[in-house]
Order: C-alpha cells, then sequence, then structure tokens
C-alpha cells in the first residue's frame, strides 16, 4: 500500500495496481434489479400523481405516463449499451465530454437558446423535447474526477498541485449550473466532489478548510437571492405562511402525516388533487408517503440505501482505480441525489429543485441516471477474482 501522509485516508487497494489480464464476467444482477425496482415504482407513482391533473390539463390521465415510459426505454437501451462498452473507454472522453456539456451549459442561458419555465432557464429546445444539461453535467463531472484522480495518485494529498485543479473545474461548471439557477445541482455536484476527493486520499484538512471557505459563499448566494432568501425562512418556519411561501412543504407534511403506517392506499392520496405542488416530480417522495405509508417511504430509502452499498462493492472489486474512482462517484452522485431529494420532502432541508433517481417524472434525469447504472455494470464486468460472479451470490465471493 503506498504511504499516506497523517491526515489522508489509506484506501484498501494499491494506486498503482492495473488489469493482469481480463476477467470479464456477468454484470451483476442485483444492481441491476434495485434499479428496475425502483424505475417501476417511479412509473406507478408518476401516474398516480399526475393522473387526474394530466386528464384535465391535456384530455389524457396518461400523458405524463407515456413520456416517462418513453424516455425510461430509450434510458435502458442506453444503459445496456453503456453496461457493454469498457468503462475504460469514459477515461478518453472525459475532457471532450467536459468541453461539450460547458457549451450546452452557456446556451442554457442564452435567451434564445434556452427555456426558461417558473423562474428558471434549465432546459434546451431539441425539436420536440427539452433536455437538461445540468443533468448531464453531475456525470460528465463524475467522470472527469474519475480520470483526475487516476491520473494524479497520491499527489492528491497536496493542496496546489492536486487538489485545486479540479476544484477550479467543478467550480466552473457550479458557476454556470448557479446562473440558471439551480443551487440544487451544485449542493449534489459539491457533495460528490468532496466525497470521491476524501476517498481518492485528499486531506481531511484541505477539505475542511474548504468547507469554511464555502460558508460565506453560501451565505452569500442565500442572502443575496430574494426567492432563496424565502426559502430559508420558509425552512425555518414553515407553518407562518402554510398557504403562500410555505404552502408546498406544509403540503407534504400533510402527505406523510396522512399517510400513517400503511397508506391511504395506492391511488387514493388526496394532495396531489391540486394540493401538493410537483407532485409527480421533486415531490413525488411525499405521496409515495400518503398513498403507501412510512412503510411505503422506508421501502424506498432501503432500496436506494441498499444501491449504495452494492454500488461501493462494485467499485471496490474493479481492477483499476479509474474504474474504483468511477464507480464510487456514480454511487455518491445517485445517492446524494436521493438523499437530498427526502431530506427536502421531509422538511430537513430547504426547498430544492431536485428530483428522486429512477423514481420522479423527469426525462433528462432518468436517462443520464441509467447510463451511470450501465456504467457501473460494466465496472461489474470487470473485477478481481475475488469478485462475485453474479448480483445473485454476489456476497459468497465477495
Amino acid at each position: 500500500m503506498a504511504h499516506r501522509s497523517a491526515g489522508t485516508l489509506a484506501l484498501p487497494w494499491s494506486q498503482t495496481s492495473q488489469r493482469s489480464g481480463k476477467q470479464r464476467v456477468a454484470a451483476d444482477h442485483t444492481l441491476l434489479a434495485v434499479t428496475m425496482i425502483l424505475a417501476l415504482v417511479g412509473l406507478v407513482m408518476v401516474f398516480s400523481a399526475s393522473a387526474i391533473v394530466a386528464g384535465n390539463r391535456f384530455q389524457d390521465p396518461g400523458f405524463f405516463l407515456k413520456r416517462q415510459i418513453a424516455w425510461l426505454a430509450f434510458g435502458l437501451l442506453l444503459m445496456h449499451l453503456a453496461s457493454r462498452i469498457d468503462y475504460t473507454f469514459w477515461k478518453k472522453l472525459s475532457i471532450p465530454m467536459l468541453v461539450c456539456i460547458v457549451l450546452l451549459l452557456i446556451m442554457v442561458l442564452v435567451p434564445s437558446l434556452g427555456v426558461a419555465a417558473k423562474g428558471a432557464r434549465r432546459w434546451l429546445r431539441l425539436g420536440f423535447i427539452s433536455v437538461q444539461p445540468a443533468e448531464m453535467a453531475k456525470l460528465a463531472a463524475v467522470i472527469y474526477l474519475a480520470a483526475y484522480l487516476t491520473k494524479k495518485g497520491d499527489k492528491i494529498t497536496l493542496f496546489r498541485d492536486g487538489l485545486l485543479p479540479a476544484l477550479i473545474v467543478i467550480g466552473l461548471l457550479s458557476g454556470l449550473v448557479l446562473l440558471e439557477p439551480d443551487l440544487g445541482t451544485v449542493v449534489v455536484l459539491g457533495l460528490v466532489t468532496v466525497g470521491m476527493c476524501f476517498l481518492a486520499g485528499a486531506r481531511l484538512s484541505h477539505l475542511l478548510a474548504l468547507g469554511l471557505c464555502a460558508i460565506p459563499v453560501v451565505l452569500a448566494l442565500v442572502l443575496g437571492s430574494s426567492y432563496r432568501r424565502q426559502r430559508l425562512m420558509t425552512f425555518l418556519a414553515p407553518w407562518k405562511d402554510a398557504s403562500d411561501a410555505g404552502f408546498q412543504i406544509t403540503q407534504s407534511f400533510l402527505s406523510f402525516g396522512s399517510g400513517g403506517p400503511f397508506g391511504v392506499g395506492l391511488g387514493e392520496g388526496k394532495q396531489k388533487l391540486y394540493f401538493l405542488p410537483e407532485a409527480h416530480t421533486d415531490f413525488v417522495l411525499a405521496l409515495v408517503g400518503e398513498e403507501l405509508g412510512l412503510i411505503g417511504t422506508a421501502a424506498v430509502i432501503l432500496l436506494f440505501a441498499f444501491f449504495v452499498w452494492r454500488g461501493f462493492q462494485i467499485a471496490a472489486r474493479a481492477r483499476v482505480p479509474f474504474g474504483r474512482y468511477l464507480g464510487m462517484g456514480i454511487t455518491l452522485l445517485i445517492g446524494s441525489q436521493a438523499l437530498v431529494n427526502a431530506a427536502v420532502v421531509t422538511g430537513l432541508l430547504p426547498t430544492k429543485g431536485l428530483t428522486l433517481p429512477f423514481v420522479s417524472y423527469g426525462g433528462s434525469s432518468l436517462v443520464v441516471s441509467l447510463i451511470g447504472v450501465g456504467i457501473l455494470l460494466s465496472i461489474s464486468r470487470d473485477r478481481h477474482a475475488g469478485g462475485s460472479r453474479s448480483g445473485r451470490d454476489g456476497l459468497n465471493h465477495g
């Protein structure tokens, strides 16, 4: 094991190990099964949450469901393709992908190109569909960081020549996303960046200093924006203005409260009847709480926890550092976004525009998440001899 200075994380694998011959085995069936269960739960809940609204607005109760199914089919196709491609291929594309994403994020900000909705300019219109480049930016950032951390190796313990260049690149991406504005995506990018750098061996003192420096920046962003300041005040006292600023989060509380332990029954929820805004997108977990109760909500959360556990297992068994960092990054990305979304709908964090991966309505988020799973499946095909041969018997060979 490479020598580590004090204050760094010693990893249980060699930083310089390389693949000694290919060992391509079956993809991890367990991870695939968990992903499919979450996606199917998403289809059911999207239809339950949107049928009445879609029927009244578009005269088609299945309006949102049909689109979600189309995005799911497209995402599954891309997931399959990504699972068949050697994951080291993405290392070569890390810089070109990053450049393309930066260009797309700039295009979003151009009034004649970007599509504005609900006070934010986050979408690009491509024919009859709209895509959200910020979702792509998260995966591109993970791929870039995995390639960068592999290249730097033990130098990540240094600040100027190790940690700082990566922070500048992620800072550029975050700055463009903030201009949309989309603070939720920036929060997820920050969590993933810190997590990947920590697991790669960056000094804890550097990361803590970075966190302290970020506090005044976050405060300036929040206090300098009227709508963010209002969201903070609503977070601190949601019931003070329950009919206006606090309406969404208090309706979310009522959803969970009315669901009780077992829920009111699938399709029987009342909050989706124009009470809970964004019931089929960002706040779909609140509808799960109302219709399926505490048990249903806990089941969804446990599925995400199991996904994260399995993702880290896959990453730990990868043969080369790039595979390990890439696997950890994708797992952190999906896990941290699910965690932030759950914290928002339960009132533990101020409201942000973040979807629940695989479950919420939204094409860009769903497709990008499924591509990430495809890359994880590719990593699972190429692992140490001590790794599992399939998702079914993974624990026996761990």
